[in-house]
């Protein structure tokens, strides 16, 4: 009988811990360390951030009225602290992003797989960017400079390539965890005799691996970057 209760608790502890894993406090912290740790911008979590802006609404209207009834100040503050934590991950998550789109504008607006993983809101943000970039360096630099030389995109006109646009470090190494035993993953690191190995990754083990190796298991959710 008492290995059975030993068994039922752990069960129990299990759920639990899935339960806590999977409510959308975590699923943001989640999202704001992959998006803090990734080299190029992810995509956008438009449902969550949906419904975490309307638990805030409800978390802030809570608070506001245990405050107006007398409540225990102690359980107020314990309301308001987890409105303030998920407050600064919500913001925080948004001012990555917003860092990256800045920094990346002219490559994010050059490459379809990137623009489509912006929000609408984000998108009118890179357009108004480039567009004010474009304008400041035209008036200020550009138009000083000798014809061959006016390009915002190019070093000169003879160039071949767009090489004034920054783009992502994709052969970043990152430091990331696997929520599943995975399999197959290439090396796009190292030398070549490497590159041709598949490398497997234990569950809850910790990897520091190049970013472009694990790339798509990033995007599909199957790792979590640290």
């Amino acid at each position: 009988m008492a290995s059975s209760s030993g068994a039922e608790e752990a069960s129990l502890d299990d759920d639990y811990a899935s339960l806590i894993a999977t409510t959308d406090v975590e699923l943001l912290k989640r999202a704001w360390r992959n998006e803090k740790a990734a080299p190029e911008i992810l995509r956008y979590e438009s449902h969550l951030i949906s419904r975490v802006k309307e638990q805030i609404e409800l978390m802030e209207e809570t608070v506001e009225e245990k405050s107006s009834v007398g409540n225990d100040p102690l359980s107020v503050s314990l309301y308001q602290m987890d409105l303030d934590r998920t407050l600064f991950l919500l913001r925080s998550y948004l001012r990555i992003r917003i860092q990256k789109i800045e920094k990346y504008m002219f490559h994010i607006l050059k490459t379809e797989e990137l623009w489509n993983r912006l929000s609408k809101d984000e998108r009118d943000f890179a357009r108004t960017c480039t567009s004010d970039l474009n304008q400041h360096l035209e008036e200020t630099v550009l138009s000083k400079l000798p014809e061959n030389y006016q390009s915002v995109l190019k070093q000169s006109v003879i160039s071949e390539e767009e090489d004034m646009v920054p783009e992502p470090q994709l052969d970043t190494f990152v430091l990331c965890r696997s929520k599943e035993y995975l399999t197959g993953i290439q090396l796009e690191d190292g030398p070549a005799d490497d590159r041709s190995k598949l490398f497997e990754m234990e569950p809850g083990v910790l990897h520091f691996i190049c970013y472009r190796s694990i790339k798509a298991l990033v995007e599909s959710g199957k790792i979590d970057l640290l």
